[in-house]
């Protein structure tokens, strides 16, 4: 108030300042679930070049390991091709499974030959071959060499065979089939030519048994060379890794570069063992085209197909993958920062 004049001085009240709008602090960005999907394979795809690229700068560490795994992965491999390619030759053998009728002495070629014809009408017969007893006599002389005593002989002493080929194909359906032929007045002995395929079908389930306890044996070594060489790989990258956990890196983080290393390993692995497969199949097809021939046959060698190479490859990778986690799961937690 100013009491000179005598009039009063009001001061004007200040105005309040406006606020301004929005979060006060840091900025909040949303990341929705497209992106964070995108993030997260966009990650894993550039992790996965990294761990190649770390395999390739180590040339010679990379393909003396891998050198190894392909062995171990090609033994079996091959093995398991030679025992596709033998159970498709056993099951051509099964399928010409022969009878053989020796019939009586007293018979003539021509009693044979009627005897034959009969049989011929038989649905449970699908062919016939006739083995007169002149036939079967110079047959006898060609493969024993006697052929000088033979001549002296007055008589032939051979019977007449027929020799059938069966429509059946188990054992138990061919032992009552021989047991009915064997029963026909004709016949004097009828003999199932089965032991030699039953000792064949025994040797490839030994074999086959084999070659899985081989298989798993060497894929336990594919494991531990793998779990091995990425053990190596994290003492190599201790500091990197505890720096990493210091800044906040998750353990499934840091673990992901190694479990991309056992992939490339698993993977390049398969790819040397399946091309080292193909190569050696490649060099036996003559020679087994050549002794099949002498057989006469047409059989040709089969290499891994499809089927074969996917199980090849796949178990290679998981191999790998497996083999690098069990090595992250027991190394990785003894490294923490102090």
């Amino acid at each position: 108030m100013d009491k000179k004049r005598g009039a009063v001085r009001v001061q004007p009240t200040p105005k309040p300042v406006a606020e301004p709008k929005g979060p006060r602090g840091a900025e909040h960005h949303h990341i929705d679930r497209k992106g964070h999907s995108d993030n997260w394979r966009r990650h894993h795809v550039d992790v996965c070049k990294s761990a190649l690229r770390k395999l390739l700068t180590t040339p010679v560490a990379s393909a003396m390991t891998i050198a190894v795994l392909a062995i171990a992965l090609t033994l079996p491999g091959f093995l398991f091709s030679a025992l596709d390619n033998m159970r498709t030759i056993a099951t051509g053998w099964e399928g010409e499974t022969r009878i053989s009728l020796y019939l009586q002495p007293s018979l003539s070629d021509a009693d044979a030959d009627r005897f034959g014809r009969q049989l011929m009408l038989r649905d449970d017969i699908a062919a016939i071959d006739m083995i007169s007893r002149e036939q079967g006599l110079r047959e006898f002389a060609r493969i024993s060499g006697f052929s000088d005593v033979l001549d002296t002989l007055s008589d032939n002493p051979l019977p007449a065979v027929v020799v059938l080929m069966p429509t059946a194909t188990s054992t138990k359906d061919l032992g009552l089939l021989r047991a009915s032929f064997e029963a026909l007045p004709e016949v004097d002995e009828a003999v199932l030519d089965m032991e030699w395929l039953q000792r064949l079908q025994a040797i490839m389930g030994l074999a086959s048994r084999a070659v899985y306890v081989l298989g798993v044996l060497l894929g336990l070594t594919v494991l531990l060379v793998i779990g091995n060489t990425i053990r190596v790989a994290i003492e190599s990258r201790r500091d990197e890794i505890v720096v990493s956990k210091l800044v906040g890196a998750t353990d499934a983080w840091v673990r992901r570069p190694f479990l991309y290393t056992g992939f490339w390993y698993g993977l390049i692995a398969a790819l040397v063992a399946w091309v080292s497969i193909q190569a050696a199949w490649l060099m036996l097809e003559q020679p087994v085209e050549q002794l099949a021939q002498l057989y006469r046959s047409h059989y040709q060698l089969q290499g891994l197909g499809l089927m074969g190479s996917l199980w090849l490859f796949i178990c290679s990778v998981l191999l790998g993958w497996a083999g690098a986690g069990l090595a992250v799961h027991r190394h990785l937690r003894d490294i923490e920062p102090q």
